[in-house]
């Protein structure tokens, strides 16, 4: 059961990111349902109690092209129990740019939670204050503006993939995992093939560059399937995915104004990676990650955002 679990939490970034992409890559052809779609946004709606981050000098405005973030949310919720966050990731998209930066944050990594008046792991954030104790405290962790949120169950991988009829990658590596061949070439992936050819690292003579690399192929693929789609059928497995699966403070409009104006920035995405270690604080495991890098990475993200760079630490 904890092997499973620990599968699921690697791997739900992938989920993750599919979901909040989806909305740049299909919005031009799924808002010719648009009636379908008014009404899948209205099911998903969660309000966080708030229209602006305190750390925005101003609201965005869409038809200016201004850069935004969205945090990616993947919960595990249990029946009577809010659960907790078991990936958290920030996308940050400029349009001006024409580009998307995406940081995965440690489930594990040590930070004060906003609102709880203590340091503790970050994921804990939701488990104490729900969706916008976790916004509150990746605010204040990253110093940067987080707009709007995406939380998916984390469940959803394999009805994602399977929503846009399958994915083709090209594959540069022969390999066996979970009971199934992948060979060199061109291979077509349903959404339980695509999350075993994710998971892949160990046969693999670059490691984890290699499972990122994959786990990036996917991605793409479905964004460009998604893209591409127009059988009104597979648009409908779609909302229902979402649906079935998603909470967003994302309205209609502006999920249109962001298909209008944003989408070429789907054309180039750049991870990065917190770089920290990990130390034992009270017999309990935690990421600790240095100021510096911190400070950095939050200066990279303000970079891309259009936002001025911190002169001094906050945390």
């Amino acid at each position: 059961m904890r092997e499973n679990r620990n599968k699921k939490r690697k791997w739900l970034w992938i989920v993750l990111s599919i979901i909040g992409l989806l909305v740049l890559g299909t919005g031009g052809y799924a808002f010719y349902l648009y009636k379908t779609a008014s009404d899948t946004v209205a099911k998903i709606q969660e309000d966080i109690g708030r229209d602006v981050s305190e750390k925005r000098p101003e609201a965005v405005a869409f038809k200016d092209k201004d850069p935004i973030s969205v945090l990616l949310l993947g919960v595990d919720e249990r029946k009577g129990d809010r659960g907790r966050s078991d990936s958290l990731i920030l996308l940050t998209v400029n349009p001006n740019k024409k580009s998307m930066n995406m940081v995965s944050i440690p489930r594990d990594t040590r930070t004060e939670i906003i609102g709880k008046g203590k340091e503790d792991k970050i994921n804990h954030a939701y488990a104490f204050g729900g969706t916008e104790m976790a916004i509150n405290t990746v605010e204040n962790f990253l110093d940067v503006p987080v707009d709007y949120f995406v939380k998916v169950n984390m469940e959803s991988f394999k009805d994602i993939v399977d929503a846009v009829g399958g994915v083709e990658v090209n594959n540069t590596l022969e390999f066996t995992q979970d009971g199934k061949t992948f060979n060199k070439g061109s291979i077509s992936l349903d959404g339980e093939s695509a999350l075993s050819y994710t998971r892949m690292r160990y046969e693999d003579p670059r490691g984890d560059f290699g499972r990122q690399d994959r786990q990036r192929q996917i991605i793409q693929a479905v964004i460009a399937k998604g893209a591409n789609i127009s059988s009104l059928t597979k648009f409908g497995e779609m909302f229902k995915v979402v649906e079935n699966n998603v909470k967003t403070n994302l309205d209609m409009n502006e999920m249109w104004s962001i298909q209008e104006n944003y989408k070429d920035a789907r054309n180039s995405m750049e991870q990065f990676q917190i770089k920290g270690k990990g130390d034992m604080i009270g017999g309990v495991y935690y990421y600790i990650v240095p100021e510096e890098e911190r400070t950095g990475l939050s200066n990279q993200l303000k970079e891309h955002l259009e936002l001025e760079p911190s002169t001094a630490s906050t945390n």
